[in-house]
């Protein structure tokens, strides 16, 4: 499984490459990353700008969360339950609900 240094250069490379500055970002923690994102969020799957990624544990995946709030992404720790495992973050758009 990755390091959190691993899963954040994932996703701050995702951003880069994607564009926007972090606060046009959401950053969240879910059990079913793709329920979270394309339901709850109305993320559009197919062209929409997101990513998640598996993390080891809760821990690990609200302390990436954490980081990313941190760096001025929208969201609010306190998310998921005790089965979240994934750490998400999308662009958001005029269609998403944060």
């Amino acid at each position: 499984m990755a390091t959190n240094a691993e899963i954040i250069k994932e996703v701050a490379d995702h951003v880069t490459k994607r564009g926007g500055a972090y606060s046009q970002w959401y950053a969240g923690v879910a059990a079913n990353a793709r329920e979270r994102l394309f339901n709850d969020h109305n993320v559009d799957e197919k062209n929409g700008v997101w990513i998640f990624r598996n993390c080891a544990s809760t821990d690990q995946a609200r302390a990436v969360e954490d980081h990313f709030l941190a760096k001025g992404m929208k969201g609010g720790p306190g998310g998921g339950d005790d089965d979240t495992t994934y750490v998400y973050a999308y662009k958001i758009t005029s269609t998403t609900k944060e």
